[in-house]
């Protein structure tokens, strides 16, 4: 099915955007709909990954897998942000994290094993790689990022979607939903004791996945 332009503007009122929201028209629906298929062949593709690597290593790999998908406002506010067109096609094309993917690992290295597999598949094109694991943002956020591409199959056509996916361990995802909490509902941008606090926390919390990785080299598991 061809996804049509719904509203062709460059600068768009608030207003706009709510009506936008409001209508939901039928070609928006459509693509949502796109991009909840992509995020189920994601999770299918992890979750065949955890069964295999179960097999292997008597143990699986991932925890848990959540997914999620960006709000008709949250898209519309990007949009704006970035000056671009209230259209289907403007989502497509310049929202990478419409669908997100988020895999909650045991280890760090269950991490980039995971992450390795599935890049692997030839079906999966990578876009964009950022690994905060590594390179941790300033406040102590730590997540491996993947923009990749994905095709689903429809009745009559093979599309290309592209999903965000986080792997993360669990204690990064421990820090991260409680920094999330904090930043959202209460401004912190100015809180310098708390900021300091919370990039404490996130060092802690990458020691502890540092000293389990070594238990769990010790015990060769």
């Amino acid at each position: 099915m061809e996804i049509k332009e719904t509203i062709p503007m460059k600068m768009l009122s608030n207003q706009a955007v709510r009506d936008w929201i409001k209508e939901q028209t039928l070609p928006f629906r459509t693509l949502m709909s796109y991009y909840k298929c992509a995020m189920m062949e994601i999770e299918t593709k992890f979750n065949v990954l955890n069964e295999e690597f179960s097999l292997q290593h008597d143990r699986n790999p991932i925890e848990t897998i959540k997914t999620r998908l960006k709000s008709p406002e949250s898209i519309g506010e990007k949009l704006q942000r970035k000056d671009l067109p209230l259209t289907c096609d403007a989502v497509e094309k310049n929202i990478n994290d419409v669908a997100g993917v988020r895999v909650i690992c045991s280890f760090i290295d269950d991490v980039y094993l995971l992450a390795d597999a599935l890049l692997k598949q030839d079906d999966i094109k990578l876009i964009k790689k950022k690994d905060y694991i590594q390179n941790p943002k300033p406040e102590g956020y730590r997540s491996l990022h993947l923009i990749i591409e994905v095709p689903i199959f429809l009745a009559e056509e093979k599309r290309p979607m592209r999903v965000e996916i986080q792997l993360r361990t669990i204690a990064m995802d421990f820090w991260a939903s409680l920094e999330h909490q904090l930043k959202y509902k209460k401004n912190i941008q100015h809180n310098q004791y708390v900021i300091e606090e919370l990039k404490k926390c996130a060092e802690v919390n990458a020691e502890l996945d540092r000293r389990m990785a070594e238990i769990k080299k010790t015990l060769n598991i």
